[in-house]
């Protein structure tokens, strides 16, 4: 209640000044006037209706006779240009986000005829116009991309790839399964921002987009891939901006239905081949808006909202079943005490049910200030979740999300030149998760584990949702309110920008499961130790050594999971558009962010944590201090575009500038759980730490250490972009993004990587002394680097009347620092070796790296009055890592090391997967039932050539492999006739251990870069 009060009393502070709203969902409009002479026309008045409200905006030409007009909400307008002694001159002007439509106006005596001149056309990103004064990369999808565009799984984010310099990645997060991210520069999709009417709608738990929209209720959206404005912080790869429908003076509507069942799906040959029954799938999906006037010219309202019902399932391949029954038998055997049978079926029900609402009013309270409140919710919940092609039911979990955010924005004209916009926003994330079971124990298997695999690669037991990688909480909590303020100065030659952004996040909080735990980590599958029982391991609380030293047993005590945060961040940004000449426009800005409360868990630092102080305690050397909140986030930018000619079609633009952006906290989450509790004191007798502040000898502690730099991303590029004519248009644009101060993960263990002075090595017991006493440790620091090069190709444009078209093409490369993954910027990867961080094979290229990329997208006219679209991509095949799980580093660690292959240890993503290439398809035909209404009757196809696309998600455990290897520390032959292995065939090439694993997609949604089968739906749209 206290937080609710504080920003009500804010709000009501800031609601006394003249404010306005962000910028960056907003268009403009620049241009010049002329005369018949084409000479300069100072003095001309300009103004802009909105079409639908009563939204007016109006300046004058400047000495020059140049104008601009910002801030002006997307959509149609009506122009009007008049001049003493010249005839009035008017055109209608299509405004689109975060995009400039420049107009050129020429003024005829009074009584001659008048023109407006439009440079372009904004009704699609097919016919978008070209942008003669931005530096900024990317593109804006507007309403008709996406009515008309096959838009899969019913998220916004999947029509972006339309934009050159995007490309699709997994959802990153079981919590916002559905909310497909976007991938820039060669990341993981979670170093974007997302900002939706103005406020801030990212996730800062794990990064990446938080709160999905129905695509109903959006308007259009801009994506930024390269050289953001300064409005747009705390960012190292895109941005997507998103506006929202509002009601006008006319009533308007739609309805829409969508029906999926098995009967339209393909099968997916990797886990649900023939002869097995077709696995069960269904969905229906319900969406309804309606806006209009509460008064007219006055008040609007829109409203939206979309109910998804899905009953999918998880069909378990013949390779799984057989593992899944070698595993029942061994419980049927008592091997599992407690466990006397495993029931193992042939697929498992993953129902998904997903409620989204909007609610939007629009006040003019004058020409001068414009008003409105936005609400929206989205809650889903799904069973199973969690479940993958090679896990078995009992590793799931029952998920419930329920996302809100609101916001409050105004524009105000202090004068035609003078602006002031404000936004409050406020968000907030409830998410419970109840595991299907509760054994104590979860046992994983080789088979279970697939190449993108962060979440249920147990294959039995419970779901800890803490793997090597990442951890994943059983409950999280996230309150964000945001107050942003900025002033636009428009004239002819400059536009000045500047303002603050302020962020209050009192809770940023969840919990990781505290339950006691065993997890035992086998080499081998079940199959082998059901022919071999002898060699199966069992513990409860691993209180026997196994007989195999390369399975691993890791008991966690109960413990209290819990992690909580404060945190908030401050941004101040300045810009200007300066316009040199009418062909040149400078563009310099310079952003400082800021942040308070990064480190601090639960109100304590990372000198009270555990780890610290026994590190302290046994004369360690490893950290020297406590992280503190970086205050050096200066980040100025400068872009150029120029336009050569006369003609004002070609345009050439030039970018530099640095962008920061915080670690998303999940990937520290174990260093604030660790110091959720007040530690004790931690001393050393006889060489071993005691009291309740000491980590224990083979426990495992987890520290962020000191000389925290914030990631950031040095962002350079050029590019020319030229207009044919008014159909045709193309560009190329080089992209470098270099990436520093990436967090990694050094892991080091007791005896091997960390030791104690106190004990000599004299000692004859050394190492087992060490690990009596030296806990296990993961250090996380902000050393890491990364590159990313592009080249993109853009070609749109109209090629009759009939068909509008784009084609992208990227020839990219992204390399990085990494173990066995790697991703870009902000996220946290890995150390294999820690007292080598950069060592041999430890760099290559990122899980996004893809060399070729190529999208196809348009919208066909075809006789009979039917439509139809394409969204069709094509990629080179991603990277992976093949790993062992014995320890051929001889570091003393339970994380699996890369594979060594003839005696030769493979680097960092040194094998590829498939190339993907997907075609969908939407087949449409508009039924005009009167003036007002139209019902439109669709099909879309998904994958319309049914090709198998299993991406990078293949084997990537040699234990894992359908044909064994004969030698899990050094492969060298494949074993043709297990277990004797007396029929070897030798390893000659990599390409030997290629062997496609089930999809991704299944337990984080449905897939985009993994691919689904063929998959048809029917719908129909009733619009008004």
């Amino acid at each position: 209640m206290r937080n609710w009060r504080i920003a009500i009393l804010l709000l009501a502070l800031f609601l006394f000044s003249p404010p306005g709203q962000a910028q960056d969902f907003r268009g403009s409009i620049v241009g010049e006037i002329v005369d018949a002479t084409g000479a300069r026309v100072p003095s001309a008045k300009i103004v802009a209706r909105s079409t639908h409200t009563s939204f007016e905006r109006e300046t004058t030409s400047d000495a020059h006779g140049e104008f601009r007009l910002e801030d002006l909400p997307p959509g149609p307008y009506h122009l009007t240009v008049t001049a003493s002694g010249f005839a009035e001159a008017t055109s209608d002007v299509s405004v689109v986000v975060s995009s400039v439509q420049d107009v050129s106006v020429t003024l005829r005596p009074a009584s001659l005829q008048q023109s407006v001149t439009v440079q372009g056309q904004s009704s699609s990103i097919t016919t978008e116009p070209i942008d003669i004064t931005s530096a900024v990369h990317g593109g804006a999808v507007t309403p008709q991309d996406l009515a008309t565009i096959p838009l899969a799984h019913r998220t916004f984010a999947n029509i972006a790839f339309l934009v050159p310099g995007t490309e699709p990645v997994e959802p990153s997060d079981p919590t916002k399964a559905r909310i497909t991210a976007v991938s820039f520069g060669g990341s993981s999709g979670l170093n974007d921002v997302l900002s939706v009417d103005g406020g801030d709608n990212s996730d800062d738990y794990i990064g990446g987009f938080l709160q999905n929209f129905s695509p109903d209720a959006i308007q259009e959206f801009a994506v930024q891939s390269s050289q953001q404005n300064a409005d747009t912080g705390r960012t190292v790869g895109g941005s997507v901006e998103i506006t929202t429908k509002r009601g006008t003076d006319e009533w308007h509507g739609e309805g829409a239905f969508l029906e999926r069942a098995a009967a339209l799906n393909a099968r997916f040959p990797i886990e649900n081949p023939a002869p097995l029954p077709k696995q069960p799938f269904s969905s229906q999906d319900y969406s309804a808006t309606l806006g209009g006037p509460i008064v007219k010219h006055k008040l609007w309202f829109f409203t939206s909202f979309e109910y998804q019902h899905e009953n999918a399932s998880i069909g378990y391949s013949p390779a799984s079943l057989t593992q899944f029954n070698a595993l029942a038998s061994i419980a049927t055997d008592g091997l599992i005490p407690g466990v006397n049978s495993i029931a193992v079926p042939n697929n498992v029900p993953v129902p998904f049910r997903d409620a989204m609402g909007s609610a939007r009013i629009d006040w003019s309270q004058s020409n001068r200030s414009q008003w409105f409140l936005r609400t929206s919710e989205d809650n889903y919940t799904a069973n199973n979740f969690a479940v993958q092609q090679g896990t078995l039911p009992s590793t799931g979990a029952d998920w419930h999300s329920n996302y809100l955010n609101m916001v409050i924005s105004n524009l105000f004209s202090f004068s035609p030149t003078w602006l002031g916009s404000f936004v409050f926003d406020a968000s907030g994330l409830h998410l419970t998760e109840v595991r299907n079971s509760d054994y104590g124990f979860a046992l994983a298997f080789p088979f279970s584990a697939t190449s993108q695999t962060i979440s249920g690669y147990e294959t039995f037991g419970d779901n800890q949702f803490v793997t090597p990688i990442t951890a994943f909480p059983v409950l999280r909590n996230q309150e964000k309110y945001q107050f942003r303020y900025d002033v636009t100065h428009a004239t002819g030659d400059h536009n000045p920008h500047f303002g603050v952004d302020f962020i209050h996040e009192p809770v940023l909080s969840g919990a990781l499961s505290g339950t006691a735990e065993t997890l035992i980590t086998y080499p081998n599958d079940p199959a082998f130790y059901a022919a071999n029982p002898s060699q199966f391991y069992f513990s409860s609380q691993c209180a026997t050594a196994p007989s195999d030293p390369a399975i691993t047993c890791t008991h966690t005590p109960q413990s209290n999971g819990s992690f909580s945060q404060d945190i908030q961040r401050l941004g101040l940004y300045a810009e200007d558009f300066w316009r040199v000449t009418p062909h040149l426009t400078i563009d310099p800005g310079i952003r400082y962010d800021t942040t308070w409360g990064l480190f601090t868990g639960s109100g304590q630092t990372q000198s009270q944590n555990p780890a610290y102080l026994t590190l302290q305690a046994l004369q360690i050397p490893l950290i020297n201090g406590a992280p503190h909140d970086d205050r050096g986030q200066i980040a100025p930018r400068l872009g150029i575009a120029y336009s050569p000619g006369s003609s004002e079609s070609t345009v050439i633009r030039a970018g530099i500038g640095l962008y920061f952006d915080d670690l998303a906290q999940n990937g520290w989450v174990t260093a604030l759980q660790a110091v959720n509790t007040v530690p004790g004191r931690c001393t050393v007798v006889s060489n071993v730490p005691t009291g309740s502040g000491c980590l224990p000898g083979g426990a495992e502690g987890s520290i962020i250490a000191p000389g925290y730099k914030t990631p950031y991303a040095l962002h350079a590029s050029a590019g020319v972009e030229h207009a044919f004519n008014e159909s045709w248009l193309m560009s190329a644009d080089w992209t470098h993004e270099e990436g520093n101060h990436g967090f990694r993960r050094y892991q080091y263990e007791a005896g091997y990587t960390l030791t104690t002075p106190l004990i000599p090595t004299s000692d004859p017991n050394y190492r087992a002394d060490q690990q009596a006493v030296v806990p296990n440790l993961q250090i996380f620091r902000s050393d890491n680097r990364s590159r990313y090069d592009s080249l993109t190709i853009h070609l749109q444009g109209n090629v009759t009347r009939h068909v509008n078209l784009i084609v992208n093409y990227t020839l990219s490369r992204a390399d990085t620092w990494g173990c066995v993954l790697a991703e870009l910027f902000d996220y946290v990867n890995g150390v294999c070796n820690p007292l080598n961080p950069f060592g041999p094979g430890d760099y290559g290229p990122s899980g996004e790296d893809v060399t070729h990329r190529a999208v196809v997208a348009g919208v066909f006219h075809l006789p009979g009055g039917f439509e139809a679209s394409t969204l069709s991509q094509f990629e080179s095949a991603r990277p992976f890592t093949m790993t062992t799980p014995v320890d051929v580093n001889g570091l003393g660690d339970t994380v699996d090391d890369r594979a060594v292959i003839n005696g030769v240890q493979t680097s960092l993503d040194e094998f590829r997967g498939t190339p993907y290439i997907q075609a969908d398809a939407r087949i449409m035909r508009p039924f005009k039932i009167n003036e007002r209404y139209t019902f439109m009757p669709y099909i879309e196809m998904f994958n319309l050539f049914n090709r198998n696309n299993p991406g990078a998600n293949y084997v990537t455990n040699l234990a894992a492999l359908p044909t064994p290897v004969n030698n899990l520390a050094n492969a060298t032959a494949l074993c043709m006739n297990p277990p004797a292995c007396t029929t070897m065939q030798p390893i000659t090439s990599l390409n030997q251990l290629r062997v496609a694993a089930g999809g991704l997609g299944d337990f984080f949604g449905p897939g985009t870069t993994v691919g689904i089968p063929f998959a048809a739906q029917i719908g129909a749209r009733l619009t008004f």
